[in-house]
């Protein structure tokens, strides 16, 4: 009897998901296990509703474009799996929707479609006044998501990537739930955000910048360190987060400028450590975690004046910074401003 259990549901699983992605998905988890829920679902009711109290496993072969309030729906699967529970899950990401369309159509008709559709499924769900007659037209089905806006989703939800795979123009996500969600209810989404960094006295300040990454991006900084360290400057290897709009921010300087309502508000001051999200911090040794929360950071940090190029050499930047500031704050902003000013002005110094 369990036998034929197996095989029917094996049977539904390759129909709706494919031969490869059933064997993806049995790699994780036993498919056929009391304690494992699989389901093709939009709605969090779907998953609400279920009798049993909790699962060890749970698998949406739905695609996650179709969902209209994706965070709802990974809070109730976290509600619903055990603490260390698998979560299986699938997106269509703009690059392979990109790669599907270009291919579908004929050349001179294909791009055509493609920014048609990126502009109607991509952009409109983000601006103002378009947003509620996207939502109604569509329900919210076949939206357009970047990886870095999925999985970081994922993350602020509770969960850990354990495996991303790509399987016939999708990507597959394995994911462990390791804590509660954290129930965000002001992510950086539109095209001001707000990022939350350490200030003086260890105070959660509010950093103004342009968007140059994709939403949710913050919660995915452990990911990407884990994924790819650290690269020359200081900044995370091969970040999949930032936009193409947004390097080119980053090279122009643009994204900075709302830093200034930091200056006024002075959360910031004009030169000074920089102001470190969680993640980057605990990078930190301790003791200088500590030394660092007795300064206000800076809108122009040490490292436009010494230009290290590892996090260690960084670490040795500002604390010869902090130890001059100390003896002669006036003149040490003075002459690091200067620096920095040479040579991001005359020798196109930019941490990337």
């Amino acid at each position: 009897m369990r036998s034929e259990y197996s095989l029917r549901m094996k049977e539904i699983l390759i129909k709706e998901a494919g031969s490869d992605s059933f064997e993806y998905i049995s790699k994780y988890i036993d498919v056929d296990n009391v304690d494992t829920l699989v389901v093709s679902t939009s709605s969090a009711f779907n998953i609400d509703k279920q009798y049993q109290e909790s699962f060890k496993n749970i698998v949406n072969l739905k695609p996650i474009n179709d969902i209209r309030r994706i965070n709802k729906f990974f809070e109730s699967v976290n509600a619903k799996l055990e603490d260390g529970g698998v979560f299986i899950c699938n997106v269509e990401t703009y690059t392979l929707r990109k790669q599907r369309i270009l291919k579908k159509y004929p050349k001179g008709i294909n791009w055509g479609m493609y920014t048609f559709d990126f502009f109607v499924k991509r952009v409109s769900p983000k601006v103002w006044g378009l947003k509620k007659v996207y939502f109604f037209t569509t329900a919210g089905r076949n939206r357009v998501l970047s990886k870095a806006e999925t999985l970081g989703r994922i993350y602020s939800c509770g969960f850990k990537v354990v495996n991303e795979t790509r399987i016939n123009g999708r990507l597959w996500v394995v994911v462990k739930k390791i804590k509660e969600p954290s129930f965000d209810t002001d992510p950086t989404y539109g095209p001001l955000i707000s990022l939350k960094r350490h200030g003086k006295n260890g105070k959660l300040i509010k950093v103004y910048k342009a968007r140059t990454m994709h939403a949710y991006s913050e919660y995915l900084q452990e990911y990407v360190y884990e994924q790819n360290d650290l690269q020359e400057g200081g900044k995370f290897k091969n970040d999949f987060r930032i936009t193409t709009v947004g390097k080119i921010f980053r090279k122009t300087w643009l994204d900075e400028l709302p830093m200034i309502l930091n200056l006024l508000k002075r959360d910031l001051k004009l030169v000074g450590v920089r102001p470190l999200s969680q993640q980057y911090m605990s990078l930190y040794p301790e003791d200088f975690q500590e030394l660092r929360k007795n300064y206000r950071p800076g809108l122009v940090p040490p490292f436009y004046a010494d230009l290290p190029k590892d996090l260690e050499e960084i670490i040795a930047s500002e604390k010869r910074y902090l130890e001059a500031f100390d003896k002669h704050p006036i003149r040490t902003d003075w002459v690091y401003f200067w620096k920095a000013f040479n040579n991001i002005v005359f020798k196109k110094a930019r941490s990337n």
